[in-house]
């Protein structure tokens, strides 16, 4: 098998890999020598992602999941580097919500940090040990560029993300010295079955294929950040650092996510 590395990783575990990005990242890493370990939690169609990557030369495992359950996501995570050491983990899983209709509600709420924040910090930190012991691999995290700042139409989604982005930060800082890479994806607004739900215009809306291809040219580069769009992503750190004297009379008047 030829030696993996940042370009060309012989094993990548991918969460949430059912639709949408994570699909789409299947498929884009899928290759003759390569291992795709995916989990989601639609068996159709997840199976029908596993089939893809296949048909390309790619050999597949897949595992029904809910990476709320921390003691059943560590079984995967381990179970996987086992049978092959994994060289990238994409913590993607996530779900969206919002205040159409009304405020969030506490059940929403705790839904989205449970699965956005739980979820990631679940599929992350098996394989951190692992990697840290070997010296090498990588792990992405995915955020989004709502993590930059908090909208009124989506509040628990836009902490979850900016949690996700300042603890992948600093886990950079913590575990790059030591061999391991971590990166941060902050997408904008790309077609997936959440955005399918918005009613509302989306600036610079992109097919999923078009963000994987750049998610895995950064993640080759070992870019610390990966936000795009980029027109997207300048507006979003511009809302972000700007003051909420500025900012919160204008995000009032955004359309509400459902």
């Amino acid at each position: 098998m030829p030696r993996a590395n940042s370009i060309h990783p012989s094993h990548v575990l991918i969460s949430g890999a059912s639709s949408g990005i994570g699909e789409a990242l299947a498929l884009a890493y899928a290759g003759t020598g390569v291992r795709l370990s995916l989990s989601g939690r639609d068996p159709a169609r997840l199976g029908a992602v596993a089939r893809a990557v296949e048909a390309r030369g790619a050999q597949a495992s897949q595992v029904i999941l809910d990476v709320r359950d921390r003691e059943a996501t560590a079984d995967w995570i381990a179970d996987s580097d086992q049978r092959q050491p994994i060289d990238l983990l994409i913590a993607n899983a996530g779900i969206s919500g919002g205040t159409y209709g009304g405020p969030e509600s506490a059940e929403q709420t705790r839904a989205v940090f449970a699965v956005n924040l739980d979820g990631v910090v679940n599929t992350v930190l098996p394989i951190v040990p692992r990697m840290l012991a070997r010296g090498a691999g990588q792990i992405a995290l995915i955020s989004s560029l709502a993590g930059h700042r908090g909208f009124p139409g989506a509040p628990a989604y836009c902490a979850s993300k900016a949690a996700v982005k300042v603890w992948g930060e600093s886990l950079r800082g913590e575990l790059g010295p030591r061999g391991v890479k971590v990166n941060v994806v902050m997408p904008g607004f790309v077609k997936s079955r959440m955005t399918d739900a918005n009613d509302f215009p989306m600036p610079f809306f992109m097919p999923a294929e078009k963000a994987a291809e750049i998610i895995r040219r950064g993640l080759a580069r070992d870019r610390a950040r990966i936000a795009f769009p980029w027109q997207t992503a300048l507006l979003a750190w511009a809302i972000g650092m700007a003051s909420p004297a500025i900012t919160d009379p204008l995000l009032r008047k955004l359309p509400k996510k459902g």
